[in-house]
């Protein structure tokens, strides 16, 4: 199998197809959604079945949305995950504070829709262990989520720009676009949700295939 240098995780994993079609093509992370409102939201229970089915190679990141420690623990008793992804407006601090309660690494979502977000990027610098950027939906979209909106940001806003720990790149990407957007942000792990799905909450496994396939080509 021909391997990319640019890592992929697959976010909002729902079943078992889906994540069978994300492991056998390569992903290097699969995301598992806490966050219940959201479409692709699965409970403890339905993630620790999928997580059998994950090789130890993946790794498994837990997406929460301003979660607190009754939540984190609750998740964390029955999921074995590998990392923690804080996807709402959580501050450097409580960033900490989820690493010293869980004892794993931290991704942090930094939602963009301008140069100045990305600013603001520089606070969990040293904190967080990954960033992940992903575009920050507008005020006036309807019933928006904290993520998983399909929507794409000024991909030459991280062109040249450097963080101490390493940093994925999220929003709107799918098999079309992703090569263009690794060759435009210099990314060297990408993120994608609703860009492999046939509907919101619903997991394409040929999407999961071809997005892959689209980045080992690059």
């Amino acid at each position: 199998m021909k391997t990319s240098s640019t890592a992929v995780k697959i976010c909002g994993l729902n079943d078992l197809a889906s994540t069978d079609a994300a492991v056998a093509n390569g992903a290097s992370y699969v995301g598992l959604n806490f966050y219940s409102p959201s479409p692709r939201a699965v409970t403890p229970e339905q993630a620790r079945e999928l997580s059998r089915h994950i090789p130890a190679e993946v790794k498994k990141v837990g997406l929460f949305v301003d979660p607190d420690d009754a939540l984190l623990q609750s998740v964390l008793a029955q999921v074995p995950l590998d990392l923690i992804q804080p996807h709402g407006s959580e501050s450097p601090a409580r960033v900490g504070a989820i690493k010293t309660l869980t004892g794993l690494p931290v991704l942090k979502a930094i939602k963009v829709a301008d140069a100045s977000d990305l600013d603001g990027a520089d606070a969990y610098d040293g904190v967080a262990d990954m960033l992940l950027f992903d575009a920050k939906a507008p005020k006036d979209l309807a019933h928006a989520l904290p993520g998983g909106n399909g929507l794409v940001f000024d991909w030459t806003l991280l062109t040249h720009r450097h963080w101490q720990q390493p940093w994925m790149l999220s929003g709107g990407l799918d098999a079309s676009n992703v090569a263009q957007a690794v060759g435009i942000a210099g990314a060297r792990a990408v993120d994608v949700s609703s860009g492999v799905e046939r509907a919101p909450g619903a997991k394409d496994p040929a999407a999961i295939k071809a997005f892959l396939d689209a980045v080992k080509a690059l």
